[in-house]
């Protein structure tokens, strides 16, 4: 086995016994004794957000040295998504879990429905001080957008569904604002 494989491996294990340091050190040797290892920079990545000392910007870096060297791998893309989501960098993790689903068309579903619900989780928390009804209305309209088409629809095939199952016309009086009668 290569020594950047086995540095990987003996990182992965260290994470899985929570030994976030060591893991970080062992992940730091297998960037440094292959460079081109994308999974040396993912578990690099996935340890480092459990250090302290590693800053966000740092994390969200090896994040996209992994996605780099591995441009084809969903799950990287979805990983550093998440993170993006957990540290408010909304646009990132956008951007992130869309092109995961644009490589693994059969789990698009999963990813746009994991976007779209950490985002009502997280926007708010992240946007309190200017969290207003506007911004809530923002928040949830881009959160559905996303749980919709993680089940195949759009906005106007929702609101056609909403008439068929007997909850009336809809009527759209401003974006985000839907009044059922």
């Amino acid at each position: 086995m290569e020594e950047s494989e086995k540095l990987v491996k003996q990182g992965f294990q260290l994470l899985t016994e929570g030994d976030y340091s060591q893991a970080l050190s062992k992940f730091d040797k297998a960037v440094k004794a292959d460079p081109k290892n994308a999974e040396a920079y993912f578990g690099k990545a996935e340890a480092g957000m459990l250090v302290p000392k590693v800053s966000v910007d740092e994390v969200l870096a090896l994040y996209k040295k992994a996605v780099e060297l591995d441009p084809k791998n969903p799950y990287y893309l979805t990983s550093m998504g998440a993170f993006c989501v957990d540290s408010a960098r909304f646009n990132e993790a956008e951007a992130a879990y869309n092109k995961a689903a644009e490589l693994d068309p059969e789990n698009a579903p999963y990813y746009y429905s994991e976007f779209g619900v950490e985002y009502s989780k997280k926007a708010p928390e992240a946007m309190e001080r200017f969290l207003d009804d506007n911004t809530r209305d923002i928040i949830a309209k881009k959160a559905l957008k996303y749980v919709l088409k993680s089940i195949g629809l759009d906005e106007e095939k929702a609101k056609k569904l909403l008439v068929r199952a007997g909850y009336g016309p809809v009527l759209v009086l401003e974006p985000g604002a839907v009044v059922l009668f």
